[in-house]
């Protein structure tokens, strides 16, 4: 069959336009091709509005911790510094409630940095962990945790927030752990441009 046509034929992925001299020998077979879902719109889908509503709560926690470290908490805070740490009490709480104050700004406004701001948030909450740890050791009251119970509640609730800052953030998905978070992220965080 030969022929011109200049008809432009409706097709899921965009038009097509047929030009020039057309030949045809033998059968046809038209196949639709669905285009692939970019990686970067896979990402943004999977951080639902829960995930989101999560990260916020946690950056806002974070933040409001921080100052609480610089402010009206200090004291109570500098109780919970273990013996064993070689700094100052208050040079160690000043340090955590800046560190406190940059992770939460980091969750409440860098988006686009979210996974590698999850992983932070985590190691931070398990760096700071052997102080609940010597906390509930040593029976050191502060903050109303007064028995050994409400302190072990405390200790409990600690790897809660690891989890709450690798869910929130994305961090915690089916690819980080295989192929590797950092990767992960790189590949699918939009362009700096």
């Amino acid at each position: 069959m030969t022929g011109r046509s200049t008809n432009a034929q409706r097709c899921p992925g965009g038009p097509i336009t047929l030009t020039g001299p057309i030949t045809l020998t033998g059968p046809i077979t038209l196949t639709t091709v669905t285009r692939p879902q970019p990686r970067a719109a896979t990402a943004r889908s999977r951080h639902s509005l829960p995930r989101l509503l999560g990260q916020l709560a946690l950056g806002a926690f974070l933040l409001l911790a921080g100052i609480s470290h610089l402010t009206f908490n200090r004291e109570a805070f500098q109780a919970q510094v273990p013996a064993w740490v070689p700094l100052d009490t208050d040079t160690v709480v000043v340090l955590s409630g800046i560190a406190e104050i940059t992770l939460g700004v980091a969750l409440l406004a860098l988006h686009r940095w979210r996974v590698p701001v999850g992983w932070v948030v985590a190691l931070f909450f398990v760096a700071i962990f052997p102080g609940n740890i010597s906390q509930f050791v040593t029976a050191t009251n502060s903050f109303g945790l007064d028995s050994d119970l409400s302190r072990g509640i405390r200790l409990a609730f600690q790897p809660v927030l690891v989890l709450w800052a690798l869910w929130s953030t994305g961090a915690w998905s089916t690819g980080a752990w295989s192929t590797g978070a950092w990767r992960v992220w790189r590949t699918n965080r939009p362009s700096e441009r």
